[in-house]
């Protein structure tokens, strides 16, 4: 099978060169924003919208005009990818799988794509880039595969990178492994059906009292001095810090689940909707579930373990995994409870987890990957809790 990968490498462009980067970076905004600016006021003057084919026949046309012909220094193709990804924003947002896109500002990450003319020199270590040229690029690990795009960026700390995006063949994966449901919390990261559990680094909490005191420095500077700016540097540089520990903590995680099993079963879970808690937010953002579950998606697709969504309404949580009986009532606090109807004993995310796992099929067939009928009758639970499916609430966490 065809896959898609990126490999991110870290490139290292001289004085000319940022200024190179930052004259492209800027271009290929403005042209981000000004046709994203024409969309919108086209669609209120007349009612439709312009489509990609359209914006770049405007795009050559405003480079012959006097007041805009320095966007003739900008690299064409870049420019093009800008647009195409815009008019992809565009189709996300009627798909209704993401907002409206907005308007790209300078002092946010800044990043361009290059979809050909890009050079790779593996001996000398170097890559060459349209109207930057030949950047020193630290090659830490070997690019396989055919590289269709490659994504420049700069983050806030002021570092560059090169994320080579690679079309490569790769064997079909053998499924083999356990099956096992999977409850996302916050005290604890992960809790599977047969009882592991993998608690939460807290990488925010970590790095917290520092990051205050970083920011109260950067309050009493003043906005713009350069001391500002080095103290605004420090805040992005631990910003980094966490969010790199994060994503390597996700990884190694979701790979060596993957390794081990053939089934990974999930819960749907509404984050937009659980984040509204101002309480539990922050450690919920921290958590980064989606991330996780993107990954574990993904890497099953690769090494072979099928990654499956449970109803996010399902009552993981209240429902007793030996026989089926539906508490009304589970607050958070209640962290082990006893089945009034079978007796039994349980911890209250080992038990979800193992509801999430039942709950899983294969198709529509109400069996699980090893073809066992496995899935409770759902009306039968809701009817003896005294509740129909759309009353029951969803759960915050765990």
């Amino acid at each position: 099978m065809k896959i898609r990968k990126a490999y991110k490498l870290r490139i290292y462009p001289n004085q000319t060169q940022m200024k190179a980067l930052s004259k492209q970076f800027g271009i290929v905004r403005f042209v981000y924003n000004h046709f994203l600016d024409q969309r919108i006021t086209t669609y209120r003057e007349t009612g439709k919208g312009l489509n990609y084919y359209e914006i770049a026949r405007q795009l050559t046309e405003l480079k012959l005009q006097e007041v805009t012909a320095w966007l003739k220094e900008g690299d064409s193709q870049a420019m093009q990818q800008g647009l195409k990804d815009q008019e992809r924003a565009f189709q996300n947002f009627f798909s209704k799988r993401s907002g409206y896109p907005k308007f790209k500002s300078r002092k946010g990450k800044q990043s361009i794509r290059y979809p050909q003319r890009v050079k790779v020199n593996l001996e000398n270590k170097r890559t060459y880039l349209p109207k930057v040229g030949w950047l020193k690029t630290k090659f830490h690990q070997e690019i396989e595969g055919v590289v269709k795009n490659v994504t420049v960026s700069k983050t806030k700390s002021g570092k560059y990178f090169a994320s080579f995006q690679v079309e490569m063949e790769k064997e079909e994966p053998e499924y083999k492994g356990k099956e096992n449901g999977i409850d996302l919390g916050i005290q604890t990261f992960v809790v599977l059906s047969d009882g592991q559990t993998y608690e939460n680094s807290w990488h925010l909490q970590k790095k917290e009292k520092q990051l205050r005191r970083y920011q109260r420095k950067l309050s009493r500077r003043k906005q713009g001095s350069q001391r500002w700016q080095k103290q605004k540097q420090k805040v992005a540089i631990l910003h980094e810090v966490v969010q790199n520990t994060r994503l390597d903590h996700h990884h190694k995680l979701s790979r060596a689940l993957v390794d081990e099993h053939s089934l990974l079963a999930v819960e749907d879970l509404n984050i937009k909707g659980m984040v509204r808690n101002k309480r539990l937010a922050k450690h919920i953002q921290d958590a980064s579930w989606g991330e996780f579950v993107r990954q574990l998606k993904y890497k099953g697709e690769w090494y072979g373990c099928h990654t499956q969504t449970i109803d996010r309404w399902y009552p993981s949580s209240k429902t007793c995994s030996e026989c089926g009986y539906v508490m009304k009532e589970m607050p958070l606090n209640v962290r082990e409870w006893k089945c009034p109807q079978c007796q039994i004993e349980h911890n209250r995310d080992v038990n979800a987890a193992k509801n999430i796992l039942k709950q899983t099929t294969v198709g529509a067939t109400g069996s699980n990957a090893s073809g066992v009928q496995v899935r409770p009758e759902v009306q039968y639970l809701h009817k003896q809790a005294g509740t129909s499916k759309l009353e029951i609430p969803q759960l915050a966490v765990g």
